[in-house]
């Protein structure tokens, strides 16, 4: 049987909110797809509330990942030690609240999910995340096993892709907001793409007003983060798995505007 297992790419702010709510059950009728994965750490531009994850889930995800962002709103610290489907990276320390790895049981059999966070040019103390992605592989019982690492390095989420490959069903990034055109299944059977892209703003530099960025790289002092406004888009993949091999047989990368 195949299992037909959608990714969001980082919703961000208010535009992104609102178009997975006007988009995203439509996109899984279209696709006929089974499960959801969608990653919701820039839902308040920088940072997630209890109250956006929920409205995230209310929208169709069947779960919901985070990145370098989520500690930026307090209040999500209690909420992520009971919500079992909301995950944060799982090689932030283990004192963190919450957790980074989730077996969900579906018709199909358990889906695991993980999270995990790189550490090339991100400013976070974390552990080696391809040492933890090992440890999650010899430990989850699960035939289907997706991974969600936000990274900003390309060559950090290729060489997790490869390390992962045939291990994994789908291994793909996100953080970066921009689409990769890479998107394929990997030789020994693990789905692939180096970046989902952005859930959010289609005029906008990674879902911030164009003139606020261009403002930064000319010199501008630091302010808080301005959403871009306009008009949305999702950007996502679409990975067909086999449930009985976890192998992925088809990769597909699609933005919906």
């Amino acid at each position: 049987m195949t299992v037909k297992v959608l990714a969001v790419g980082d919703v961000c702010g208010r535009v992104g909110l609102d178009f997975l709510r006007r988009n995203l059950r439509k996109i899984q009728r279209q696709y006929a797809i089974d499960f959801t994965v969608v990653n919701g750490e820039n839902a308040n531009v920088v940072g997630v509330t209890p109250q956006q994850c929920e409205e995230i889930f209310d929208c169709g995800a069947d779960v919901i990942t985070l990145g370098n962002h989520t500690w930026m709103r307090t209040e999500i610290q209690d909420y992520l030690d009971h919500a079992s489907a909301c995950l944060r990276p799982a090689n932030f320390a283990p004192q963190c609240p919450g957790q980074g790895v989730g077996v969900y049981p579906t018709r199909f059999g358990n889906i695991c999910v993980a999270n995990l966070i790189g550490r090339y040019g991100l400013d976070t103390n974390t552990d080696n995340p391809f040492v933890v992605a090992d440890n999650i592989m010899a430990d989850v019982d699960a035939k289907i096993i997706l991974v969600d690492f936000h990274a900003e390095a390309t060559s950090e989420k290729l060489a997790m892709g490869y390390f992962l490959d045939g291990r994994a069903s789908a291994v793909w990034g996100t953080h970066t907001h921009v689409q990769t055109s890479d998107c394929d299944v990997l030789p020994d059977g693990t789905g692939y793409i180096t970046d989902l892209g952005m859930t959010g703003p289609q005029n906008s530099v990674i879902g911030i007003a164009p003139q606020q960025s261009i403002g930064k790289f000319l010199g501008d002092p630091p302010r808080r983060y301005s959403p871009a406004g306009g008009p949305g888009k999702m950007e996502c993949a679409i990975f067909e798995i086999d449930s009985e091999s976890g192998r992925c047989l088809k990769a597909e990368a699609l933005r919906i505007l």
